[in-house]
């Protein structure tokens, strides 16, 4: 047993280090795969969810942005299904916008339940699904929805052939691929299935991901939620960056973990900064925050309405410079109060910052103690992050 337990580790290993090779070698070479990126204006990324079909407005607004995600239940109420939803989300985007990339939205454990592949597969195989050594069904904190187990070999197969068909659509231009710090956390699972089958899990994780990157990662964007401070990991999840071309942010300032504000936001901000500078594609999402008139408390900062007044305007420059003083070519912003189109009260707007000319940046960002500076060809942007303020200086 240890024997076996040691080969799988070594070929783990060795097909990490293949991956990372694969992805170096890829992003030596800028392909016809990247997003569209211009230093103009602020680089905007998209991520959303309706269950029903967009209507024309809502496409026009879509096809503006150069990297969109289309997350769990896009037109699923429309079309019966996540899948075929999609993917006429996407043809519409791209009949306005041919460039445009959209990526499909897979988690990579979590059985979200507007699949309708993923429902065929587990009415035929019910083991798929992840139990106790009790043989009860592990739940997420909802209490009713469930996961794949990844730890076995036939799991991962369905899941990786299942991209591939949706990826195989023109419209679709790659993935993005959620939950991947609750599998690579010992945490999540532990408390839910016990420590060595989470880490069969995890193994399992690192296998599919190598396994994806291989079959499809050449000529689709892969891009997952990885980039995040936590203990588990020496180098903010950087090391897992090789699996991808780059990162989803979200939960940035969350302090957490025992630290200050600021020390866990300057440990972020340093990972995506070397991340941006290596290459890999930034989707920086961030709240707009808890703290204005009529919000309504939650993890996606949804609120009632929203007026561009003081304090947002002051809250929004703050999340734009913590975004710049990051940003390198393939680098994207999304400001948001939530992804979901009903309750979002950013969904269709803009704002006057969006539509300022940025210019070329002038350099990396400087740091002094939690002060960040950065100068564009058209803004002078400084940070301070203990005191949570900002200047961006249009020139």
């Amino acid at each position: 047993m240890h024997f076996k337990t040691t080969l799988l580790v070594l070929l783990i290993a060795v097909s990490f280090s293949a991956c990372s090779a694969q992805k170096a070698d890829t992003k030596s070479n800028e392909t016809q795969i990247q997003p569209e990126f211009s230093w103009d204006k602020i680089p905007l990324y998209m991520h959303l969810r309706k269950a029903e079909a967009f209507t024309k407005k809502e496409v026009t607004y879509l096809s503006k942005f150069p990297l969109i995600t289309f997350e769990k239940t896009t037109g699923s109420k429309t079309f019966g299904s996540t899948e075929k939803g999609t993917i006429n989300a996407a043809k519409a985007v791209k009949d306005i916008n041919p460039n445009a990339k959209i990526l499909y939205y897979k988690n990579v454990v979590i059985n979200w339940g507007s699949y309708q592949e993923d429902k065929q597969f587990l009415n035929e195989h019910p083991e798929a699904l992840l139990v106790n050594a009790k043989g009860k069904k592990a739940l997420m904190p909802n209490g009713k929805t469930g996961f794949f187990d990844i730890s076995q070999d036939f799991v991962r197969t369905y899941w990786i052939n299942h991209i591939k068909k949706v990826t195989e659509s023109p419209f679709i231009d790659g993935v993005f691929l959620d939950a991947n710090i609750k599998v690579l956390a010992p945490v999540f699972f532990n408390s839910r299935v016990g420590k060595e089958k989470q880490q069969a899990i995890k193994t399992g994780y690192l296998t599919m991901m190598a396994d994806l990157d291989a079959e499809i990662g050449k000529d689709n964007l892969l891009i997952a939620n990885i980039l995040r401070v936590r203990p588990e990991f020496e180098d903010s999840g950087r090391t897992y960056l090789k699996f991808f071309d780059g990162s989803y942010i979200e939960g940035f300032e969350h302090q957490n973990f025992g630290m200050t504000y600021e020390d866990y936001l300057a440990q972020g901000i340093e990972a995506v900064q070397q991340s941006a500078r290596e290459g890999n594609i930034i989707a920086m999402s961030l709240g707009i925050g808890k703290a204005l008139k009529n919000a309504e408390a939650g993890i996606d900062d949804v609120r009632k309405k929203i007026d561009l007044n003081e304090d947002l305007n002051e809250r929004l420059d703050y999340l734009l410079a913590i975004f710049l003083v990051c940003a390198e070519k393939y680098s994207y912003v999304y400001p948001h109060d939530g992804y979901n189109t009903k309750t979002s009260a950013v969904w269709l707007k803009t704002f006057p910052q969006y539509e300022k000319k940025l210019g070329d940046p002038k350099g990396y960002a400087k740091r002094d103690g939690y002060i960040y500076t950065r100068s564009f060809e058209h803004l002078d942007v400084w940070l301070d992050i203990k005191n949570k303020k900002a200047e961006l200086n249009w020139k």
